[in-house]
């Protein structure tokens, strides 16, 4: 099985997210513990706000919009893009709807910060349904659907019900302190060096911004995994107790696809050629996947299933050199204009790093060709 010494993965900034253990620690040690859930909250949309900033959220919009079980409309669905479906580059519409998204969750905490009672109230209140709204009817893939409707309760008995109370009711000081810590300095660090901060402590949520990396086996390689004490088999192992082999491939595809739809994945085209001589060789797993097969559990950040997992696995897996190759994409910092990125051996070690534009990003299709002009 994994040896404990291998659990210092979890020493990584890869934790639960920031919400619950600050506004506990709120309701221990606050004098008014309603003061400080409100600026948990506050920050919360704020800083999701600022993830919002930078050229990935339209391609989020893009694509939860033409998956949404709501917007069923094929025409609706097609102006996602610029022209569907040669050019897959989120459309005018698609960037207008991101910048409403992310101007939604600057106003909602701008207006609920100040507002106590009256119309005020009420405006922050319908912007944050509004809001929270709009994400939950599109049934966005991988976001915790429990999140919006926690917020929303949160809005309601805290903001509605306690209107009269402000952040600077907190009634004390240490614990100030510890709030501008966990909701002003952490996030700003973790939005200007994503590679120190998980996106969870960092409050960038759903915002495409995000590490992730991806696990190459090469030939039956990944068979090695087995040496493992494992909660699952490999994962066409699983599926094919229920598909044909044909039908297992297209549904792990669609998780490729998925993530090259996105700004962020559109860096593989570029990035597979130089990991591996013969794609065609290789086994291609998400780093989810393979954290969820390693560790029987897997999480959104990149930074769970980068190079010290991989030492934990190569140190009882073995793998021969060139039989696991993982490419590892780090976030856009923010006002940064660049995407760093590592290609690392399980057996040898880093093989190759150095950083990608995200204009160049911008102007590539899902399937790596490049497109001049919007």
């Amino acid at each position: 099985m994994i040896q404990p010494a291998a659990i210092r993965i979890l020493d990584e900034p890869c934790r639960d997210d920031v919400r619950y253990w600050t506004t506990l620690v709120c309701i221990v040690f606050a004098g008014n513990w309603i003061a400080g859930a409100k600026a948990v909250q506050l920050a919360l949309w704020f800083w999701a706000g600022v993830s919002k900033i930078g050229p990935h959220f339209p391609a989020v919009i893009a694509v939860m919009t033409s998956n949404s079980p709501v917007a069923r409309f094929a025409w609706m669905r097609r102006r996602m893009y610029c022209a569907y479906p040669d050019d897959l580059r989120p459309s005018r519409l698609a960037v207008i709807m991101a910048h409403a998204g992310a101007g939604f969750e600057f106003g909602v905490p701008l207006v609920l910060a100040f507002a106590t009672g009256g119309t005020p109230l009420l405006i922050g209140m319908v912007m944050m349904l509004m809001l929270h709204g709009f994400i939950t009817s599109n049934v966005p893939m991988g976001v915790p659907i429990e999140w919006n409707f926690v917020v929303v309760y949160g809005g309601f008995a805290l903001f509605w019900a306690h209107p009269e109370t402000t952040v600077l009711d907190l009634g004390n000081p240490w614990l100030a302190v510890f709030l501008v810590l966990a909701l002003v300095a952490v996030p700003l660090l973790g939005n200007l060096r994503p590679a120190a901060i998980s996106f969870l402590l960092a409050m960038r949520y759903y915002a495409d911004n995000w590490a992730y990396g991806i696990w190459l086996f090469r030939g039956d390689s990944y068979r090695k995994l087995d040496r493992l004490t494992k909660s699952s088999p490999w994962i066409y192992d699983q599926l094919e107790k229920v598909y044909d082999h044909r039908t297992s491939v297209g549904l792990v595809g669609k998780v490729l696809g998925f993530r090259m739809m996105h700004l962020h994945g559109r860096a593989l085209s570029l990035l597979l050629p130089r990991a591996v001589d013969r794609y065609e060789d290789y086994e291609h797993v998400d780093g989810e996947i393979a954290a969820g097969l390693v560790l029987g559990w897997n999480f959104g950040d990149g930074h769970l299933h980068r190079e010290n997992l991989v030492r934990a696995v190569q140190a009882q897996c073995a793998f021969e050199p060139g039989e696991l190759r993982c490419v590892f994409v780090e976030a856009q910092p923010l006002f940064g204009r660049t995407q760093r990125w590592r290609i690392v051996d399980a057996a040898t070690g880093p093989v190759d790093e150095g950083e990608l534009s995200v204009a160049e990003l911008q102007q590539m299709q899902p399937w790596g060709a490049s497109t001049t002009g919007s």
